[in-house]
């Protein structure tokens, strides 16, 4: 406001009386003021309301007399009146209706800058009976003269969308903005995309579909924008999908020229659009160049002297770097931390760090890391240290020299150790080392898990670390010593005693040391049980007798009986083979990266989540036509039917009149959302053999099983566990799994127990065993088949869509295995024929917010028929399809599991396939009778049939 009251050469000290009024009687006084036949005492007195209304006063009784001043000929007088309507339309919208002729008057005014502020406000006006008024007015800027109005226009296109969706589609708003992409002025075309980009952003509709001879435009019209213009079609162009390999490379030569503006968005955008781009091209040569080209504008990001930007950047490298790891590693140096750059930038350069080293650079990026742990800052010094350890495990060459940099750490923090960072520390006001032990306790942490990465091997240093036991203080850095004194209890002499000099503060101590302790005491006891009978039995009492803590008492409980029952299966138990940590560098999942690095240059990408994960998008009421509309789409041209061959005549009859009226359909995918989820935390397994196991049901193993190359569900005592959630051919769901004998003794494995947590969809085995036929020989792979149920009174309406919880038994041996298996929702869609046209038509309707979608690129996506005949083999059936614009929509159906668990066939899941002619690509949308959540599963589960 302040700043609109300075426009003209007036200063702010002439404008602030406006802000100190306190008259008692200052809106009668304001009203006859606004009466006034004085143009200068109507312009005061309009200051003075909006001054009022702007420090919270409520001038709402002052709206008749506000709305006489809109015909005032001052421009600034209407900028005041029109701020005031705005303010108060939604509270006053009777009173609002008597300025609509003036706001109409004034969309016919000479003043371009009159007409574009009527239209503007209009727009801003959000109240219905406004609306209407507005199409008229709205279809005249959009044609009019002065591209300043028809910019404004255009954007006022986007509000009208927002208030009322079905006006704009009825009006033909949104094909009059698809025309202004061609507009011969540049601030038009992108004022026109930003339009376009909004409402594509609120429907699943394709609003705004780039075409070459759209791409064509907008390129053209790149160079002649403002930066705010650049950025909108930057990122518009981001969402193109390139026909073939030249074409992407002939885009990405036009969008070059921007990498080097001096806009940090406009040139993170440039960056955003070329590095999907490349996802296009087959050249290896070419892909490298690219990268050598996009390694200049992300250094010079990093080093810009505004610390917010240069955060921005590094969130952003971190996703690039991910996709393409050498484009920077020859860089490494840019990253090395500045003594004056806050906190928040040193924190995510230690992470672009990680991720760039490399065998060739990681020398210089160890001796500038213990640099930084030497600072004086707790948490920089803390992280530096971990950096360490996790470049430590990533590179396997490099971590003797991290753990000989952790010693000397350790050593210069240790009192009389000498070093620079002691007299750091005394010169900070931080006292002796001894005051400054978090590095140590840091170290023992992250040495803890180097020694999980590297089982056997620097055993050495143990030594050094027992040196420092009395200087661990932290909750963590505790737990970590008294696991390293457990698993090596065989090598350290005196483990017993070491750990003994905890037992006097057992009670007092933290939950994760407790745990740690009990479990190094019984690992103790097992290598060594004539030295460490006293402490276990110690241990074991103070855990299950005087402990308040469930589970240090229930833990406590199960070793006591193993120790008493079975002091071999102890030893199997908790002396089996742990799985060794693994490197953490990729903190996007593969899965998502591709999404993510869409999301450049946004708030998603300093998040590292995607838009779904923190906006909720709320769809618009009347974002989908009227079944009255169906007879007019009847005569829609270029409409292409084809029946589904699956159903027979009758079927195929129904499906051509569904095709004849489907027009209403022509809707595709959002902006892909997060995939369905493929993990989740592997709780609730301790008791899933709680019960003996029963009859098995012999299956024969299938070699081609997904479970061979599923991720690894858990490995002990050279035996190897994978399991998948399968569909069989029968279009039942299956639990495939899969077990490597490498066990020492040799025996053949001939069967293993199964069991299966709870899950939203009821999952449940037939039989608690799983039988493998041939027997699995020493040093093979054989697979069990176990069909799976849907059984309502087991499901779990809590736990995540795409995930079963899974425990395994091999029963000679007794090694077991417990985790997650990732489920697509592929596995439960059931084989069923194509709805009847009415049928899908009220479905497909009634389903309309519970529309999730994605985008899928695969070879092989082109070609309709093969789609057609994958899905078919899959159980979705073919109803319909229509072309349209260079598209073709291809309808299907299928029936699938219920999230409540109510069996295969209990809920109906619509599909629809968005082709584009000669782009192996896909838009996949879903929609389905249980909610958003099982449509987004199923679109998923549908993609994960077509890669």
């Amino acid at each position: 406001m302040l700043n609109f009251f300075r426009r003209g050469g007036r200063s702010q000290g002439s404008d602030s009386k406006y802000f100190s009024s306190t008259s008692r009687g200052e809106v009668k006084e304001l009203a006859t003021s606004l009466s006034s036949s004085k143009p200068e005492d109507i312009k005061e007195a309009v200051k003075k309301v909006i001054a009022a209304m702007t420090v919270g006063k409520d001038m709402s009784s002052l709206v008749p007399s506000v709305v006489k001043c809109m015909h005032a000929e001052n421009l600034e007088v209407k900028k005041l009146v029109y701020l005031y309507l705005i303010n108060y339309a939604k509270s006053n919208p009777d009173m609002t209706l008597m300025a609509v002729n003036s706001f109409v008057k004034d969309t016919s005014n000479i003043n371009p800058l009159i007409r574009a502020l009527a239209i503007r406000t209009m727009g801003c006006i959000r109240v219905e009976r406004i609306t209407e008024h507005l199409c008229s007015p709205l279809r005249k800027a959009l044609a009019d003269e002065d591209p300043y109005v028809r910019k404004t226009a255009a954007m006022c296109v986007a509000k009208l969308y927002d208030i009322d969706p079905t006006i704009t589609r009825d009006q033909g708003f949104l094909e009059v903005l698809v025309d202004l992409t061609s507009d011969p002025v540049p601030i038009v075309v992108a004022n026109a995309v930003a339009a376009l980009m909004e409402v594509q952003e609120t429907t699943t509709r394709v609003i705004f579909d780039i075409n070459t001879e759209t791409l064509t435009r907008l390129l053209a019209a790149l160079k002649d924008c403002s930066e705010w213009g650049q950025v909108v079609i930057l990122d518009a162009l981001s969402t193109y999908v390139p026909a073939n390999a030249r074409e992407a490379e002939t885009v990405i030569e036009r969008i070059s020229p921007w990498l080097a503006h001096q806009n940090p968005a406009v040139v993170l955008n440039s960056v955003k659009a070329i590095v999907l781009m490349m996802d296009s091209l087959e050249s290896k040569d070419t892909i490298s160049a690219l990268c050598a080209k996009l390694a200049a504008p992300l250094v010079t990001l990093a080093q810009s002297t505004h610390p917010e930007i240069q955060y921005v950047a590094l969130r952003n490298i971190s996703l690039v770097v991910q996709r393409y790891p050498g484009i920077l590693s020859s860089k490494v140096r840019v990253f090395f931390c500045k003594y004056n750059e806050p906190i928040y930038v040193k924190m995510e350069k230690l992470e672009v760090l990680v991720r760039l080293a490399n065998a060739s650079n990681v020398e210089s990026v160890l001796m500038e890391l213990r640099e930084y742990a030497q600072e004086v800052d707790v948490e920089y010094v803390r992280r530096a240290v971990r950096t360490i350890g996790r470049l430590a495990i990533k590179l396997d060459k490099a971590a003797p020299n991290c753990i000989r940099l952790l010693l000397q750490l350790i050593k210069d923090k240790t009192p009389g150790g000498g070093g620079d960072s002691e007299a750091a520390a005394a010169a900070a006001g931080g006292g002796s080392g001894t005051d400054q032990n978090y590095l140590v306790q840091e170290a023992v942490i992250v040495i803890k898990d180097i020694f999980r990465r590297y089982p056997g091997h620097y055993e050495g240093v143990i030594g050094t670390l027992c040196e420092h036991l009395g200087s661990l203080d932290e909750p963590e850095a505790k737990a970590a010593f008294v696991w390293i004194i457990g698993e090596y209890a065989d090598r350290i002499d005196g483990a017993a005693d070491l750990l003994e000099d905890f037992l006097d503060s057992f009670l007092e101590e933290p939950a994760q040391v407790q745990l740690a302790l009990l479990t190094a005491v019984v690992k103790c006891y097992l290598k060594d049980p004539e030295g460490s009978d006293g402490i276990v039995q110690s241990v074991l009492q103070m855990a299950t007798e005087e402990s308040d803590n469930p589970d240090l008492r229930d833990r406590g409980y199960i070793y006591w009986r193993l120790l008493a029952a079975d002091p071999d299966a102890a030893r199997a138990v908790v002396l089996a083979e742990k799985p060794v940590v693994t490197d953490d560098t990729n903190a996007v999942p593969e899965s998502m990266l591709t999404d993510m690095l869409a999301q450049i240059a946004t708030l998603s990408s300093v998040y590292h989540k995607l838009p779904e994960a923190f906006v909720r998008r709320v769809r618009r009421p009347g974002e989908f036509d009227d079944e009255d509309d169906d007879e007019d789409d009847d005569e829609d041209e270029g409409e292409d039917e084809d029946e589904g061959d699956a159903a027979g005549a009758g079927a195929a009859a129904a499906a051509g009149a569904a095709a004849t009226s489907m027009d209403f359909l022509g809707v595709s995918p959002a902006p892909a959302p997060a995939a369905a989820a493929a993990s989740a935390p592997a709780d609730d397994l301790g008791d899933l053999f709680g019960a003996g196991p029963a009859e098995a049901s012999p299956a024969p193993a299938t070699p081609s099983s997904p479970a061979v190359s599923a991720p690894v569900l858990g490995a002990s005592n050279g035996i190897t566990f994978r399991a998948a959630v399968v569909r069989s051919a029968g279009g039942q769901p299956e639990l495939h799994v899969a077990i490597t004998n490498e066990h020492a003794s040799g025996t053949p494995f001939t069967a293993a127990a199964v069991r299966a947590n709870r899950n939203p969809f009821g999952l449940a085995p037939t039989s608690a065993v799983a039988t493998f036929s041939p027997a699995v020989a020493a040093g093979a792979t054989g697979v069990a088949i176990v069909p799976l149920s849907v059984d309502g009174s087991k499901a779990d309406a809590s736990k995540p869509l795409g995930a079963l919880q899974v425990a395994v038994r091999e029963e000679s041996t007794r090694v077991s295995a417990t985790g997650t298996v990732a489920m697509s929702y592929a596995a439960l869609i059931g084989a069923a024929g194509p709805l009847e046209r009415q049928s899908y038509l009220s479905a497909f309707r009634a389903a309309a917010d519970s529309e999730q979608g994605q985008t899928l690129r695969a070879p092989g996506l082109g070609d309709r028929e093969a789609v057609k005949a994958r899905l078919a083999a899959a159980g979705v059936a073919f109803v319909a399809q229509r072309a349209a614009d260079g598209k073709v929509m291809c309808y299907y159906s299928a029936s699938g599991a219920s999230p409540a668990g109510e069996g295969l066939g209990a809920t109906v899941v619509l599909v629809e396939v968005t082709h584009k002619d000669g782009v192996d690509a896909a838009r996949i949308c879903a929609r389905s009778s249980a909610g958003q959540e099982l449509a987004k599963a199923a679109a998923a589960g549908v993609a994960s049939i077509l890669e």
